[in-house]
Parts: structure tokens; sequence; C-alpha cells
């Protein structure tokens, strides 16, 4: 079996069909389906069960694939330490962010990046928290900006900063008026929340506890943006919370909408995640102290506060 029959057998594997495993491989599916078959019977076994819609792999077939990422990961380090060795810092960078960091962090590095490494091609992806951890474990990304920790024992977590949680209140609610809020002064039932299925609502439902609960909205309404809750903050009633980024750059008219939970107050940690085995190491630490350089000076300094994680 060679290297490139492997790199066909993992992409059969993540895509879970053959004409989007042969796309990915940039080359057409006869030879894709080809090639898969030789491998077969080279081993004289069922890699993929083709009668199932999408495409499953066997049993035997997964534990097989485990090697050939493994084989294919090894063999590209080859690559790796060459292009390290003509000190060349080129090739491409595929990261996974989250749509609550993505708008906010990215205007922050993303430009000095591309400039100071011209020859790097930089492929942002932005997911959910699981759709990003699971293409991290199928190698379709190098690594990923997330909220942490992750809790899994394949991935390594390279904290960037810590971001407060800060309310974000409408001009009609009571809160708007005090200075010095209390916990015992929010009244949970009036926030805006984001949609199901992501892990900044994850979080501030963990920060509420068993105070959190639900009133009933004549508006009834989901969003995976904190930008579109917002502006429903401002037009209607209640609160949401943001993180701290995302009220750095509010204008002053805005920013007065904005009040401190008591202290300690509650942050959320920002990690660089990827693999244990990840190649592009020289990539990467260079992506990581870019990013890290460009971290305002004030959230820099929020470390060792109240972690709230984002799972439950």
């Amino acid at each position: 079996m060679t290297i490139t029959q492997m790199e066909y057998l993992i992409a059969v594997d993540n895509y879970r069909n053959f004409a989007e495993a042969a796309k990915h491989c940039y080359i057409t599916q006869p030879t894709l389906s080809m090639q898969i078959k030789k491998v077969e019977e080279e081993l004289n076994i069922l890699l993929f069960d083709r009668s199932k819609k999408p495409v499953l792999t066997t049993d035997l077939g997964r534990q097989i694939i485990q090697q050939a990422r493994i084989a294919v990961l090894e063999a590209n380090k080859i690559k790796e330490i060459i292009q390290n060795q003509k000190g060349a810092i080129s090739g491409e960078l595929k990261i996974g962010i989250i749509p609550t960091i993505c708008p906010y962090l990215l205007p922050l590095f993303v430009s000095k990046f591309m400039q100071r490494y011209p020859e790097v091609d930089l492929i942002i992806d932005e997911q959910t928290s699981e759709n990003i951890i699971s293409k991290l474990n199928q190698d379709l990304l190098d690594a990923a900006i997330l909220v942490t920790p992750l809790n899994e024992s394949s991935i390594i977590e390279l904290p960037l900063f810590y971001e407060k949680f800060l309310l974000y209140i409408s001009d009609e609610h009571p809160l708007t008026k005090r200075n010095q809020i209390n916990y015992q002064d929010i009244d949970v039932s009036d926030i805006w929340l984001l949609k199901e299925g992501n892990c900044f609502r994850n979080q501030v439902i963990n920060m509420c506890g068993d105070h959190f609960s639900h009133k009933r909205h004549q508006l009834k309404f989901e969003s995976g943006s904190l930008e579109t809750i917002k502006k429903i903050v401002d037009n209607q009633y209640g609160f949401t919370i943001l993180p701290e980024l995302a009220v750095i750059g509010l204008p002053e008219a805005e920013k007065k909408h904005v009040r401190h939970f008591p202290s300690p107050e509650p942050v959320r940690e920002v990690s660089l995640v990827m693999r244990r085995n990840f190649m592009k190491k020289q990539l990467l630490d260079l992506f990581y102290a870019t990013i890290h350089e460009n971290i305002p000076k004030e959230i820099s300094e929020n470390k060792n506060q109240n972690i709230i994680s984002w799972r439950g």
C-alpha cells in the first residue's frame, strides 16, 4: 500500500462519499474507486460498506485507516524537516475558529500575519466547537482557536488569553441605573442567549447555574450571532452577555450599556489547540506568537480569574 493510497482511504473515511473524497484528492471518482479496490484486494479485506449512504467504514477498516493516518502524518514530517532546514516559511495553514471569537480576534492579527509571511496560505474555517474538534481528529484542520479546557487527551492546548464576561443591558432595564451589580440583582429570565449548540451559550448557562430560568418573551428568536443579539437588546428589553473582545471595539455611545460582574469576574480561557501529533510546528509557533503580541493589554492581564467551562 502506497502513501497516496493511504491518503485516498483517509479521504473516503472523512467524507463518507466517494465522489466528495475524489474531489478533495483532485482525481476522478473511478480512479479513486479503483485504487481503493486494489488496496482491499491486496489486504483481502473489505474497508468500506458501499451499500450504505453515506458510505460506512467497516470495523477492521477503521483500525487500518487509523494506522494509515499515522503513517501519512509521519511521511509528511519528512517534508516538513526539509522545509525547516531550508528556512522556508511557506505552506498552507488551516485554522478553525468559533463564531464568538472570530469577528473580534481576527481583525487584530490576521493582516499582520499575512504581511509578515506572504508565502503562507491561511485558510480560516468558522465552525462550532464540536465540529472543530471532529475536524481536528480527522486531520482536516491544522489547529484551532476556541474555548478551553477541552479535556481531550488527544489535544494540546496553548492558552492565548482570558477574557471577561460582561453584561450588555438595554436602556429600559433597571440594571442600567446601577454601576455596581451583584449576582442577586440579576434576573436571568430577562437574558437573550445564542441558540443551542453554541459553546458561549453553554458557558452563560453554566455561569448562571441554578438561577437560570426563562419567562415568556413575546418575541422568540434564536441566533448564532452575538451582534444580532446585541441589536435586539438595543431595540427591545433585557440584557445579554458579551465576551470582552466584543466590547473593546464598541463606540462610546454603546459602552454605556456595559456593566461588570462582581469580583472575581467570570472569564473564559481562549487557546490555540492542535492534536498531539501535529505537524507544521514552525508555522503554528509563528501563528501563536503573532496572535499573542496583538492581544489588548487589558485582556492579557485577566489570568487567574474565575474560569467558566463551556461544557456542562
